[in-house]
C-alpha cells in the first residue's frame, strides 16, 4: 500500500511536471502582445474565472498586486449578477477557462467585449468559445490530467498558475522592479524585515558599550558584561574608532597573562574591527558577519562610534 501511495504521488508530479515543460512551447507572439498589453494599460488587470479557475486567479491578482501590477479578482458567477460594474473602460481583462465553454464564461465575455476591454484567454481548448472571442489567446493545453479519472483539474490548473507567473514575472521586468519596491508591498513577517528593516531600527544606542584605551581590565569586564553585547568598543577621546575588545580577546588574555590586571584596553583591543553606517539593511549587516564569522558589528556615521550590533539582536528580529 505504501508503495502504491509513492507511486501514484511521484506519477502525478511527472505529469505535471511534463505539461509545465510543454508549456514552453506555448510562449510567443501571443505572450508578448499580453504581456504588452497589460503592460501599456493605464488601468488595471481584472482576472477572473470559474470553479478551479477562479482560485487560480486569485492566486495570479495576488502576485500581480505584490510585484507591482494592480489587479483584481472578479468571480465570473458574480460578474453577471452585478459585479461587472468592478471593470472600468481602460481596464484589461484577463479570463481563465480550461475548457472555455462553461456557461457562466459564455454570458460573460460578450458583456466584456461590449464594454471594448481588451479581452485576453488563459484557456487549454483552442476551438472553445473563449478563444475564438478573445482578442490574445494563451494557450495552457495539456495532454492529460494527474487524475486517475482524467476529470479533476490538476494538472490544467497547475499549467494556468505558470503560465500567471510567467505574466507575473515578464511583467516585474519591464517595471524594472526592484527589491526595494518588493519591499513596499510586504512590510510584514519576516520577509518585509529582511527587505525593510535597518541597522538604526535594531541596535541601542543608549546602550553603547564604550571605554578609553587607557581603561583597566576590571572597567573593561564592567563595561562588557553590564552592556550584554558581547564586546565593548574602544575609543578615542573625540569618539573615534580605536577598537574592539570581545569575551573572546579577554579570554584569551587570561591564558597568556598572569598579571591580568595589569592590562589596560590598549594591550587589548583589536585594531580596524568590523564597522557598518547605521542606514545600512540588518541584512547586509548579517552577510557581513557571516563573511567574517563575527558575532558583533561596530555601528558609526560619518566614523563616529554609535554603538554595536549583535548577532542575536538580529535572531531575535527574525532576519535569521
Amino acid at each position: 500500500m505504501d508503495a502504491k501511495i509513492i507511486a501514484t504521488a511521484k506519477q502525478t508530479i511527472a505529469l505535471e511536471a511534463a505539461a509545465l515543460h510543454q508549456l514552453q512551447d506555448f510562449i510567443g507572439d501571443s505572450f508578448v502582445e499580453a504581456v504588452q498589453t497589460i503592460h501599456q494599460s493605464i488601468g488595471r488587470l481584472v482576472v477572473t474565472g470559474i470553479g478551479k479557475s477562479a482560485i487560480i486567479a486569485q492566486k495570479i491578482v495576488s502576485t500581480l498586486n505584490s510585484t507591482g501590477t494592480p489587479s483584481l479578482f472578479m468571480h465570473a458567477a458574480d460578474a453577471i449578477h452585478g459585479d461587472l460594474g468592478m471593470i472600468q473602460k481602460q481596464d484589461v481583462v484577463l479570463v481563465i477557462s480550461k475548457s472555455g465553454e462553461s456557461p457562466e464564461i459564455k454570458v460573460l465575455v460578450p458583456l466584456i467585449k461590449n464594454f471594448g476591454n481588451p479581452l485576453i484567454a488563459i484557456t487549454g481548448n483552442l476551438k472553445g468559445y473563449l478563444a475564438l472571442q478573445s482578442h490574445i489567446v494563451l494557450n495552457t493545453t495539456v495532454s492529460q490530467e494527474a487524475c486517475p479519472n482524467n476529470l479533476a483539474p490538476t494538472t490544467s490548473t497547475t499549467a494556468q498558475l505558470a503560465m500567471g507567473d510567467a505574466i507575473a514575472v515578464s511583467l516585474m521586468e519591464l517595471n524594472g522592479f526592484k527589491p526595494q519596491d518588493f519591499a513596499k508591498f510586504h512590510p510584514g513577517g519576516n520577509l518585509g524585515k529582511r527587505l525593510f528593516l535597518k541597522v538604526s531600527d535594531l541596535y541601542n544606542k543608549d546602550n553603547a558599550p564604550k571605554v578609553l584605551e587607557g581603561a583597566g581590565f576590571k572597567e573593561i569586564i564592567n563595561e562588557i558584561s553590564s552592556k550584554m553585547l558581547g564586546a565593548t568598543a574602544v575609543i578615542s577621546s573625540n569618539n573615534e574608532i580605536l577598537g574592539i575588545i570581545t569575551d573572546g580577546d579577554l579570554r584569551r588574555n587570561l591564558e597568556k597573562t598572569e598579571n591580568i590586571y595589569s592590562l589596560l584596553a590598549k594591550d587589548i583591543y583589536s585594531p580596524n574591527p568590523k564597522t557598518i553606517e547605521e542606514s545600512t539593511l540588518a541584512i547586509d549587516a548579517l552577510e557581513i558577519m557571516r563573511t567574517y564569522d563575527i558575532s558583533q558589528v561596530i555601528v558609526v556615521q560619518n566614523k563616529e562610534y554609535l554603538g554595536i550590533l549583535h548577532l542575536h539582536q538580529l535572531v531575535q528580529e527574525g532576519i535569521i
